[in-house]
C-alpha cells in the first residue's frame, strides 16, 4: 500500500472508520439562470415557476445538519438468510453549494467527527449529489463496480432533474431522473429504481450480495430534510439478478448548528481546488467513454482512502493543489478501466483474484 495509504489512516482513515461513511466553502451565484433547454411539442419546458420551486428545493438541502441514518431489513426471499440487525447511528454533517449554474447544482458533504478531548475534532469529506435539469445523458451503475454511459430521450427527461450520487473521493456511484412533485405542502422528488453499489455499512462487512436497486425519496421538511429509501439487495452473477431481501432506509437531516462547522469550512477552503481537479477528471472519464469501471470489487477503500490521504497533504500544507491534485489523478487511472468485461466475468474474477488475495476485498 502506498504512503499517502498509510498517512490517511493516521487522521482520515481513523475519522472515516469512527464516523459512519454510508458510503464549506463560499458558494457560487445561486441566483437562478434562465433555462437553456429547447421547446419541443414533443416534450414542453416547465414554467418559470416550478423550475424556481425545483431549485429552491434542491437548495434547502444545504445547511448544517444532526443526521440520522436508520437502515432495517424487513423480508428475506432466500429460505436460509436471516434478516440482520437494524443498523442506526448519527453523524454532524455540513452540506454547502460549490457549484451552481442554474439548471446545473452540486452539493457537497461534510461530515465533522470527534468530541475535541479524546477524539480531536475532523472534517471528512463524505458524498457529493449533483442536480442536472433535464440531461441528455446519464450514468448508470450495472453491477461490478461498472457504470455505463445511457441516453435519455427528451421526453424521459422533460421537466425533470437527475439527481448524480458520488463517492467521498468522488468517483460515480448512481443516478437517476425523476420531476420534483411540490403538491400537498411540501417538495418531493422519487425516483424509480435504479441500481448502486453497496453501501460501506454492507461493502466492508458482508459479500453475500452485488447491487441494491433502489428507490429514493427527498423530501423537504420543516426542520431540514429526508431521505427515504426503498432498497432491494440483489444478487448478480448468474442469468438474472436475485433478490435476496427487501430493506428501509430513513436518513433524517434535522437542521443544528452545535458542532464546530469551522472545521469542515476551513478544510474546503484549503482542498476545494483539489477536488475539483479530481471532479473534472471523472467528468472527462464519463465524457470520453460509454463503459468504465475499477479494477477492484467490493468496497473501493484501497482507491479512496489514497485520494483523501493525498487531500490531507494539501490541508497540512505539505503538498500544492496542483502537485496533489497530478498524484491523486495518477492514482486514480491506475484503479479505472475503459474497457471492462461484462459483471458475470468481473464477479467471477474478483471472487478468484480474492481468493488469491490480489483484489481488495
Amino acid at each position: 500500500m502506498k504512503t499517502t495509504l498509510i498517512k490517511s489512516g493516521i487522521k482520515a482513515g481513523a475519522a472515516l472508520c469512527a464516523a459512519v461513511m454510508l458510503a464549506a466553502c463560499n458558494t457560487t451565484n445561486q441566483n437562478s439562470a434562465p433555462m437553456v433547454a429547447a421547446q419541443t411539442e414533443a416534450a414542453p419546458q416547465i414554467t418559470a415557476e416550478k423550475f424556481e420551486a425545483d431549485r429552491k428545493a434542491i437548495l434547502a438541502m444545504t445547511g448544517d445538519y444532526k443526521v440520522r441514518f436508520d437502515f432495517q431489513e424487513t423480508v428475506s426471499f432466500k429460505s436460509d438468510y436471516a434478516l440482520k440487525e437494524r443498523y442506526v447511528t448519527g453523524a454532524h454533517e455540513m452540506v454547502r453549494v460549490i457549484e451552481d449554474t442554474g439548471e446545473f447544482i452540486s452539493l457537497q458533504h461534510i461530515l465533522v467527527v470527534g468530541d475535541g478531548e479524546k477524539v480531536p475534532f475532523m472534517p471528512i469529506k463524505h458524498w457529493r449529489q449533483d442536480w442536472q435539469f433535464e440531461p441528455a445523458e446519464i450514468m448508470d451503475f450495472i453491477g461490478a463496480n461498472t457504470w455505463v454511459k445511457r441516453q435519455v430521450s427528451t421526453s424521459e427527461r422533460a421537466g425533470k432533474w437527475a439527481q448524480i450520487v458520488y463517492q467521498v473521493d468522488d468517483a460515480p456511484r448512481y443516478a437517476a431522473i425523476a420531476a420534483w412533485d411540490h403538491s400537498d405542502g411540501t417538495a418531493v422528488w422519487t425516483s424509480p429504481k435504479s441500481w448502486r453499489p453497496l453501501p460501506r455499512r454492507d461493502a466492508t462487512k458482508r459479500d453475500d450480495y452485488h447491487a441494491i436497486a433502489a428507490v429514493n425519496r427527498h423530501a423537504i421538511t420543516p426542520t431540514g430534510w429526508v431521505h427515504e429509501q426503498d432498497n432491494a439487495k440483489l444478487v448478480l452473477g448468474g442469468d438474472q439478478p436475485e433478490l435476496l431481501v427487501h430493506e428501509i432506509g430513513v436518513n433524517t437531516y434535522e437542521k443544528f448548528d452545535g458542532f464546530k462547522t469551522e472545521i469542515g469550512s476551513e478544510y474546503w477552503a484549503k482542498t476545494k481546488d483539489y477536488w475539483k481537479a479530481i471532479r473534472d477528471e471523472w467528468n472527462d472519464i464519463f465524457a470520453a467513454n460509454t463503459r468504465f469501471g475499477l479494477t477492484i470489487q467490493g468496497e473501493p477503500e484501497e482507491l479512496y482512502m489514497q485520494i483523501l490521504g493525498i487531500a490531507t497533504d494539501v490541508e497540512e500544507g505539505n503538498k500544492s493543489g496542483r502537485e496533489a491534485a497530478d498524484e491523486a489523478i495518477a492514482v486514480l487511472h491506475s484503479y479505472v478501466t475503459t474497457n471492462p468485461g461484462s459483471v458475470r466475468e468481473r464477479l467471477h474474477e474478483g471472487a478468484d483474484n480474492a481468493n488469491g488475495e490480489a483484489y481488495s476485498r
